[in-house]
């Protein structure tokens, strides 16, 4: 009996060929075989259909094994593919979340200089009106001794256009808080002169209300690493708040403890005290306690955020206890104490000078508060020229001889830098000095300011004590 072969070759992949061989057995005539030729041809191809059968059989099971391998493979790539799908989804979604967030940044970047810009404009426009108001009292405050009456009104005016004054810092503190945009002057300072620069401040709130201040604080020096001007804000705005919301005849405590490298500050009183819900927050910006409709206390809320944030600059921490409303309150601040020498102390006082006539050159576009300024330094001696617009103003910086020339920023026709860096440019040696009179306040517009040829910034309303040193350390021309 020969055997013959046959290959079936299925390809399973493009990699896997499968190969099924197929045996076929063909009847020949054979010697040995005689017997078997004499049974019946049935029985011989029902034989040789068994075999096919089995062998058709064989070959069908290895169709389902390499099918089932098929599927599995078809389903593993099916699987690949839809996973290939689902992250290329990903990352289009995780690309637009990106461009989304930076689109969300920039327009809270943008709102933000917008704050800023408008914060800065409405101090500005807020402080114009208040420096005729503080010229026309520091006038008053020359008339006192012609009526009993005039002093106490001139108080009132003065405390109030200070009042003016503190808010609107408040409002910029409050842009600069958010924008965290608030920078310190660092320097050796004593403990005891930042708290008596404090308690300067809030002494007349405290005055007022006839409250008792008592202030213990250790005899040896204590050096702190720090910003004068900001740390004395820091304990003023403790002091004012205290008196604030302590009820008349009422006591309020400073008390200073040394620990080690650190010093404890403790303002403390037994006034409104605070309420339980709200001390979490109350370091928050704008957050303020029960207040009446009156609003009897008044503020904005900003104050303590101000302390919280210049403390943590310091590298200090701030506290409040309160047992709730009714029972006071204390807060209390650590500072890091520093190893520098504490400044020297200038005991020698310089007398009062009183400054020889100058010849100023004040260019206002406000004309109340160029009256009331021209009137004011006209009662000192000096000589005093107005001019309400910048090109005005720069023509008269030109055509004479100034020893002086206050100069506002916001003119008309020419604003103040372009007017003076035009006279400097223009005007031969020795040149006046130059002193800027302005309602904005941004750390950049001192740095622009002094770019521009100005040697003093001033902001609005002037302390005209202070642009009297200026006038008096002038020298005449």
């Amino acid at each position: 009996m020969n055997a013959a072969e046959r290959r079936v070759v299925i390809e399973a992949g493009p990699h896997r060929p499968y190969i099924v061989t197929m045996h076929h057995t063909a009847l020949s005539p054979d010697p040995e075989d005689a017997p078997a030729q004499q049974l019946p041809a049935e029985h011989n191809l029902h034989a040789l259909h068994h075999r096919e059968v089995k062998l058709l059989r064989e070959t069908i099971n290895q169709l389902l094994i390499m099918a089932k391998m098929q599927m599995q493979e078809k389903d593993k790539s099916d699987a690949f593919g839809l996973l290939i799908m689902q992250l290329r989804e990903a990352n289009q979604n995780l690309v637009l979340a990106t461009f989304g967030a930076q689109d969300m940044q920039a327009s809270a970047e943008a709102t933000t200089v917008r704050q800023t810009e408008f914060l800065a404009m409405l101090a500005h426009e807020l402080r114009n009106p208040l420096q005729p108001l503080a010229m026309a009292n520091d006038l008053l405050a020359k008339k006192v001794d012609l009526d009993p009456q005039l002093a106490h009104v001139h108080g009132v005016i003065g405390r109030q256009v200070a009042h003016m004054a503190r808010l609107i810092d408040d409002l910029l503190d409050a842009s600069r808080v958010s924008s965290g945009k608030i920078t310190l002057q660092l320097a050796p300072i004593l403990l005891s002169d930042i708290i008596a620069s404090a308690v300067e401040v809030g002494q007349a709130s405290i005055s007022q209300r006839q409250q008792v201040l008592s202030v213990s604080i250790p005899k040896e020096a204590l050096v702190i690493e720090g910003d004068l001007v900001r740390l004395t804000q820091v304990f003023a705005n403790l002091l004012i708040n205290a008196s604030k919301f302590t009820h008349e005849f009422g006591h309020i405590d400073i008390v200073v403890r040394r620990h080690d490298d650190l010093v404890e500050i403790a303002v403390s009183d037994d006034g409104a005290g605070i309420a339980l819900d709200i001390q979490p927050f109350i370091f928050d910006l704008f957050t303020q306690g029960f207040r009446s409709l009156e609003r009897a206390q008044g503020g904005l809320g900003i104050g303590l955020s101000l302390v919280r944030i210049v403390t943590q600059l310091h590298g200090g921490t701030v506290d409040v206890f309160s047992a709730g409303v009714g029972f006071g309150s204390q807060f209390v601040l650590q500072l890091p104490l520093s190893s520098l020498a504490p400044p020297p102390q200038d005991l020698h006082v310089e007398p009062a000078a009183h400054a020889s006539p100058r010849r100023i050159l004040l260019i206002e576009d406000n004309a109340d508060a160029a009256e009331m300024l021209a009137l004011l330094l006209t009662q000192d001696g000096h000589h005093v020229d107005v001019r309400n617009d910048g090109p005005s103003g720069l023509r008269a910086a030109l055509d004479a001889p100034y020893d002086v020339i206050v100069c506002d920023i916001g003119l008309p026709g020419m604003d103040g830098f372009q007017v003076i860096s035009s006279a400097r440019a223009a005007l031969p040696a020795p040149l006046p000095c130059f002193v800027a009179a302005s309602g904005y306040s941004q750390l950049g517009q001192f740095d622009r300011a002094g770019e521009a040829g100005f040697d003093h910034y001033l902001v609005k309303p002037i302390n005209i004590d202070a642009l009297s040193k200026i006038i008096t350390a002038t020298v005449p021309r």
